[in-house]
């Protein structure tokens, strides 16, 4: 039941055809409640006006035929849901003519169209109907609209729960022709077309919401993947421009929007890129004029001072420059790649431990993942002495989790330690604090993955997980 929920809440297309066809069955039983007395009065209505316009029929017939005619007459008149008969003109009570009714009903109909004896047990009456049911409701009525005129001391009666009805009509030789109608009003509506109907719409009403849907829906699967895609930093192709005007606009305002952020991050790259490179001209004169400075102590510091210069220069285009990495995504094993950074370092002296774990393939730009990795084991043997890596998959994101035991970031720092140049060691030395764009750069590389880099403090340590879409 939770599986169905799931896809339920997941899927545009079961959610609109589950209310489209709520909102149809709903209609319907509304409408089938109010309009079922009416149907059924119209029903018994429409039976009773066909009894009275074929006893006046039977009536004449019987008048103008020769006596010895008048039994086949009113013999060949009878079908499945009526009966006709003569009797004497003498009055007779609700109860015995019902009951006649029921007589003649028990006759089977093709005993009555043929002149040979029969052993024939099948009626025109239900198993569950019998003398009682009939008199069930039974009460003289007066003439419907709509029914032909018969003579004016014609009677009308009903039976049967109004299921039946009868009309005795008096004939011109004194005695009177007797017309019974009985067929059973389905008393539920699943007994009746409805069902079958409403089924058929339903269908109906199916196939053209998972149409509709459909040419909604596939638009916005392409614009989700693509979306997706570019979080990533991966190059999309335009979308079609398809769909409905809505779905359509959209379409045209991603790839809008899409050519703008490539343009914006081109001409920026390009910007500093030109910026770096009318840097170093004036840095190269500076080092050459620090070369002729006479005092050695001072000679030192300035070149020093240069040398920060440079570097920061440097760090600063590698920042600005992670969003048109020219690097191609392709899968690889994830595990492989960490388990090789972690071994990489652990050659050169570093204390560093990787909790082997499963292959998994992942698609990433590998060397931009390397660097981010590199850097957050290198800041937790620099300032811990050590670290611990290990990969852990969720059911929606993959985590890879560097932790020490040093003595961790204050906890209002954690988001601090991001930022451009900041440093949490106050001194400005570069083999103590480094430039201050490192995790800046690791996070810049987290994101256009479509992930992000957490700072979380343990006890005691630090945790640093790079955090990617699963």
């Amino acid at each position: 039941m939770k599986s169905l929920f799931g896809l339920w809440q997941k899927s545009l297309t079961a959610q609109l055809l589950s209310w489209m066809l709520v909102a149809l069955f709903a209609s319907q039983a509304i409408g089938l409640v109010i309009m079922w007395d009416y149907l059924q009065a119209d029903l018994r209505a429409s039976a009773r006006a066909e009894l009275s316009n074929r006893a006046a029929a039977v009536s004449r017939l019987v008048e103008t035929a020769p006596d010895e005619l008048r039994y086949d007459l009113i013999r060949i008149s009878s079908t499945d849901t009526s009966r006709f008969w003569i009797s004497d003109g003498r009055p007779v009570a609700l109860d015995q003519w019902v009951q006649q009714a029921f007589a003649q009903f028990q006759i089977p109909l093709g005993d009555m169209l043929s002149d040979e004896d029969r052993v024939d047990n099948a009626t025109s009456l239900p198993a569950s109907a019998d003398a009682q049911y009939f008199l069930d409701g039974a009460t003289w009525t007066m003439p419907a609209t709509g029914q032909a005129e018969l003579p004016v001391m014609a009677r009308y009666l009903d039976f049967a729960k109004r299921s039946g009805a009868g009309v005795i009509v008096p004939l011109d030789d004194g005695q009177v022709l007797n017309a019974a109608f009985y067929k059973a009003i389905n008393p539920s509506i699943w007994r009746t077309h409805v069902p079958l109907s409403l089924t058929l719409t339903a269908i109906l009403v199916s196939l053209v919401g998972v149409l509709t849907v459909r040419r909604i829906a596939s638009p916005l699967r392409q614009l989700t993947k693509a979306a997706e895609t570019l979080g990533r930093g991966e190059p999309v192709a335009p979308l079609r421009e398809s769909g409905p005007e809505d779905i359509r606009r959209m379409t045209i305002a991603f790839n809008s929007m899409q050519e703008r952020l490539h343009r914006f991050v081109a001409d920026r790259t390009r910007m500093l890129a030109a910026i770096g490179h009318d840097l170093r001209t004036p840095l190269t004169t500076l080092r050459l004029r620090a070369e002729l400075v006479e005092d050695p102590e001072l000679q030192d510091r300035m070149l020093e001072t240069i040398d920060e210069m440079q570097a920061m220069t440097e760090s600063t285009l590698s920042l600005a420059s992670q969003e048109t990495s020219a690097e191609q995504t392709r899968t690889i094993d994830l595990s492989a790649l960490v388990e090789s950074v972690c071994d990489d370092l652990a050659e050169l002296g570093q204390p560093v431990r990787f909790v082997p774990s499963e292959r998994l393939n992942y698609r990433c730009r590998p060397e931009g993942l390397r660097r981010v990795i590199r850097n957050l084991i290198e800041n937790a043997v620099r300032y811990a002495g050590g670290a611990e890596v290990r990969l852990v998959v969720e059911a929606s994101t993959v985590k890879i989790l560097v932790e020490d035991d040093g003595p961790g970031i204050p906890l209002g720092s954690v988001e601090e330690v991001f930022a451009p140049f900041f440093r949490l060691e106050g001194s400005r030395s570069r083999e103590t604090g480094g430039i201050g764009l490192g995790l800046s750069i690791a996070r810049a590389i987290a994101r256009q993955h479509g992930g992000d880099i957490i700072l979380s403090p343990r006890e005691p340590g630090l945790q640093a997980a790079v955090v990617l879409p699963g």
